[in-house]
């Protein structure tokens, strides 16, 4: 067995016992249904017979009993898709939150490996398919027990019934089995293409303004939907399946009732079973032949198996593990040591070492590609390193606990989130509110108080409502950082959208108005590089050199980084 469908197996098992309760009462009530269903052409037959016989009184107690079970096979029926609807809503849910909770506990991993697309593809309708398990499970139970129990039926009328049946049976089994072997491999195909072009759709949504600026539509629509034919092909391929399965039963099933029925006509002309034993042979018959209510189970159950692959190969990601490890009182000193990146099979940092004092603003510079981000990403662990450590006032950010680690380093990206609802709770997102008076603060900090004001409900606008241009989104990501008073900030390229004007005001209250202790600034502007303290020179995934903007400024390498800006930058 495969690690693959090892995982995809414990996934299953985990929702079925997740569900035990429910998909036990699924059981309970589909047996229930299908006893009813092979109680009553017994009970038919022998009304049959004493209609024949006009013996009415006696046949007015039995004709009551078979609309009886009549109208609670109906109830039972009616209870079960009940019972099979909640369960799999219930078990899509549970699905679905582990599945969010572990790819956000994996972070920046979980995106580097599946899209975005196929992301949500995974945890929306992966995951649906994979919540009917319990119910498919516990049904099919009781889509096994009407066949079996048509052939105890039969032999209970005569023995001859049931052997003529048993004899064509092994076909019936060729054709379940070869069903399921054809129809695994085509809806995991079918699957996988599905999250393919739901990756491919959300690169080009994200990707609107430039598609319509470059006036490439056609052409994007064209890579959106290339797997289309593959897909096309798969889906007709599983109704191909479907209908060569369906096509062998429908001349495989009505053979086999011909020739029971056909041995019970014999036996009826011998004198050996009545009007009323024909009348349950054929209806027994029927439900041991129940080859159409075994194909749809087998159907769901290879697309719940299939779908808890999918899954099973999300949570595969290992998710960061947090020590219970407490800070000692520091000021923010940062170390990485021989700290060593590889992003998509690239050696992105290579026994890096660098040391920020605490207290320092430090500066990241260098071309695009050199590993800023990466370096930024390592710092404040939203990913581990490859090799090496990292390590805040002397403890490494390994052992750190949860909570300890996230109020100690505060971050704040080029494009952030706007979570938290409202405009004020998003300033206050975070590992706890600050309160009213801080995210206030905060927010004239990176100079957002002002716009904020003038939105229609101030800071309680829902972002929904409130249009904001990317600068404005940048200041209220920083806004969080600040609102937070981290031991360590770190800003990813967070002022790129800002003027001139705003992203001098905003590096000047970051030195004198923000409460963290350590800062770094991933830079691109030599200005930004200017005003910290401290500058960290990345080139070839390693620290090429580090000082004072000024000090490298005289390298004409350093000055290179920066494009053909002169010393009136500095």
């Amino acid at each position: 067995m495969s690690s693959s469908s090892a995982d995809a197996r414990s996934l299953l098992l985990r929702t079925l016992r997740h569900s035990a309760a429910r998909s036990v009462g699924i059981g309970f009530v589909s047996l229930a249904a299908t006893g009813a269903a092979l109680v009553l052409p017994v009970v038919l037959g022998h009304t049959l017979d004493l209609l024949l016989a006009r013996r009415g009184g006696e046949a007015s107690r039995w004709v009551m009993l078979s609309g009886a079970l009549l109208c609670g096979g109906a109830v039972l029926d009616g209870l079960d898709g009940l019972l099979t609807g909640t369960t799999a809503a219930r078990s899509t849910a549970w699905l679905r939150h582990r599945l969010l909770g572990h790819v956000l506990a994996a972070g920046p991993r979980a995106v580097h490996r599946f899209p975005a697309g196929d992301l949500v593809t995974r945890l929306v309708g992966n995951a649906a398919d994979a919540g009917t398990a319990p119910g498919t499970l516990a049904a099919t139970v009781a889509s096994v027990a009407a066949p079996l129990g048509g052939v105890v039926g039969l032999g209970l009328i005569d023995p001859w019934l049931a052997v003529v049946f048993l004899a064509g049976a092994p076909l019936l089994a060729l054709l379940l089995r070869a069903l399921a072997r054809a129809s695994s491999d085509c809806v995991a195909r079918y699957q996988r293409l599905q999250g393919d072009i739901a990756g491919r759709l959300v690169e080009a949504v994200g990707g609107a303004r430039t598609i319509a600026a470059a006036g490439t539509a056609d052409r994007e629509r064209d890579r959106v939907l290339a797997p289309l034919p593959e897909l096309s092909r798969q889906g007709r391929r599983m109704w191909r399946v479907q209908g060569r399965a369906a096509a062998q039963a429908v001349t495989v099933v009505p053979l086999l009732q011909i020739a029971v029925l056909a041995v019970a006509g014999l036996r009826l002309s011998q004198g050996l079973l009545s009007v009323g034993d024909l009348l349950a042979a054929s209806r027994y018959a029927v439900l041991a032949t129940g080859i159409g209510m075994l194909t749809g189970r087998l159907n769901a159950a290879v697309r719940a198996r299939s779908a808890a692959g999918r899954l099973a190969d999300v949570l595969a990601v290992p998710a960061l593990p947090y020590g219970h490890g407490q800070l000692p009182a520091g000021e923010g000193k940062l170390e990485l040591r021989g700290v060593g990146a590889v992003r998509g099979g690239r050696r992105v940092l290579r026994d890096l070492d660098l040391t920020v004092p605490g207290g320092t603003t430090l500066a990241v510079v260098g071309r695009s590609g050199t590993g800023k981000s990466v370096l930024a990403e390592l710092a404040g662990r939203l990913a581990d390193p490859d090799t090496g450590t990292v390590a805040l006032d002397g403890v490494p950010l390994r052992e750190l606990g949860h909570d300890e680690l996230r109020r100690a380093v505060g971050y704040a990206f080029a494009r952030p989130a706007l979570l938290g609802g409202t405009i004020g709770g998003t300033v206050a997102f975070g590992a706890y509110d600050p309160g009213r008076a801080a995210v206030t603060a905060a927010a004239r900090a990176a100079r957002a108080d002002g716009f904020v004001r003038k939105l229609p409900r101030g800071y309680a606008t829902p972002c929904a409502e409130a249009p904001l241009s990317g600068g404005e989104c940048q200041r209220l990501g920083l806004a969080r950082a600040f609102a937070h008073a981290p031991r360590v900030l770190i800003l990813d390229d967070a002022t790129s959208s800002l003027d001139t004007v705003t992203e001098h005001e905003v590096t000047t209250a970051l030195t004198r108005d923000v409460a963290a202790r350590t800062r770094v600034v991933v830079a691109h502007r030599p200005s930004t590089a200017a005003r910290a303290d401290l500058v960290a020179w990345l080139d070839g995934g390693r620290v090429r050199a580090t000082g004072t903007h000024d000090q490298l400024w005289r390298l004409a390498d350093y000055r290179a980084v920066f494009g053909d800006d002169d010393d009136t930058t500095r």
